[in-house]
């Protein structure tokens, strides 16, 4: 059985329902921030306490991302899947039966466990799932349900629980996972695992080329994308702009979604060029935020070039620490899960602690400074390589993307 299709077309029901997944993945772990005051209100805490049920998540996904893809290298991709979106079900369901914060705090933190195997796996699965040469196209359709969840589900969910109450709302996410495991059966093709003389070290991912660079600008442009897009709020409320930020998150909501769409296009054939123009947006855009004086236009504009900008940023960095991982892609895209969600953490407490000192008017400062070292590593072309042609980039990713017990299973 080989992993790539054998015709050129994308198998879009199975692929819809991994960006489904990763749907489920962001819209359980943001839920908390539109439901934030009923939560607290329910569980008898502050809102500050509460709000740690999203960096709870975050840990348990930090945390499990590597050593559950070791521990599960060898299980069949859609077991493993299932398991993930299993995870989800019954940990949003703990979620909206709990009855006190420790409780809720545990199902959070099994339900970060859960993202952290899903995650791990997704765009691996997707790109072994598609033809040779539009792995990228393949990675670009699931991580559409990133900036999805972000401008549609979240939004969806805060005004849910408004009218019926947050715990009905972690029910009905309770209900789309068990929709999700239905689906996955139905119509996701299995995959291989690894045999158990591939299961490499994770020295030999960290020594390929071009994956630590890879993982270098994920650590520092997630980094400075949290610390403004956490704050961004905050941010507007400073130049009395508080009551557009509603309209501010679905300017960037839809232009991430003409990101996806652009980088889906021309990621096989453009992975260093589109990965340049991502970064130059953010930094055009944190730099125009951090004057602030052009009015709600003005910010608007801002806005949606750092949608434009951040919109494809995640499948641009699966799919190249993906081409530059070969054989243990799946290894260190792990690694790039854990640095992704710590970079989140820290991109939350970082920010916190400059308005704490300043004010969130230098927040943008604070983007633009990390975002100095990303482009520098971008454009030296260390694991994003000028891609020269269609052909070659198909043969290039038949040679790094297909590992040993694969050819042996085709």
């Amino acid at each position: 059985m080989r992993d790539h299709t054998t015709t050129d077309r994308l198998p879009v029901g199975a692929l819809l329902a991994l960006t489904t997944a990763a749907f489920l993945t962001v819209l359980t772990e943001a839920l908390p921030a539109g439901v934030l005051p009923g939560l607290s209100r329910d569980l008898g805490v502050s809102q500050a306490t509460a709000g740690q049920t999203v960096t709870v998540y975050a840990i348990g996904t930090a945390l499990s991302a590597i050593p559950l893809t070791a521990a599960t290298a060898r299980w069949r991709r859609k077991h493993v899947l299932l398991t993930g979106v299993a995870g989800f079900a019954a940990a949003n369901t703990v979620t909206a039966v709990g009855s006190g914060v420790e409780l809720v705090m545990g199902a959070r933190f099994v339900a970060g466990i859960a993202a952290g195997l899903v995650w791990a796996l997704l765009a691996g699965y997707a790109r072994r799932l598609a033809p040779a040469g539009r792995e990228g196209r393949a990675i670009a359709v699931v991580m559409a349900g990133i900036p999805l969840a972000l401008s549609l589900g979240v939004p969806a969910g805060t005004f849910l629980g408004t009218a019926v109450g947050w715990r009905w709302t972690f029910a009905l996410v309770t209900g789309l996972a068990l929709v999700l495991l239905v689906w996955v059966v139905a119509v996701v093709p299995d995959r291989p695992g690894a045999e158990a003389r591939e299961r490499l070290p994770l020295a030999r991912a960290l020594a390929r080329p071009g994956v630590v660079p890879v993982l270098v600008v994920t650590a520092l442009f997630v980094l400075a994308h949290t610390i403004g897009y956490t704050y961004i709020a905050a941010l507007l409320g400073s130049v009395g702009l508080a009551s557009r930020v509603d309209v501010m998150l679905l300017v960037f909501g839809i232009a991430s979604m003409v990101s996806i769409w652009l980088v889906g296009i021309h990621i096989d054939r453009r992975l260093r060029l589109l990965s340049l123009c991502s970064v130059l947006l953010v930094g055009a855009a944190s730099a125009a935020l951090a004057g602030l004086t052009g009015g709600a236009v003005f910010v608007a504009v801002a806005i949606a070039a750092w949608g434009l900008g951040w919109g494809g940023a995640p499948t641009l960095l699966q799919t190249a620490v993906a081409r530059a991982g070969g054989e243990v892609a799946d290894t260190a895209q792990a690694v790039l899960v854990t640095i992704w969600n710590a970079a989140m953490a820290a991109g939350g407490a970082v920010g916190g602690i400059a308005i704490g000192l300043t004010s969130a008017a230098v927040l943008p400062l604070w983007v633009l400074a990390l975002l100095l070292p990303v482009l520098v590593v971008v454009l030296r072309g260390s694991g994003f390589p000028r891609i020269p042609g269609q052909q070659s980039e198909g043969a290039t990713s038949r040679r790094s993307l297909t590992i040993p017990s694969e050819r042996a299973n085709s």
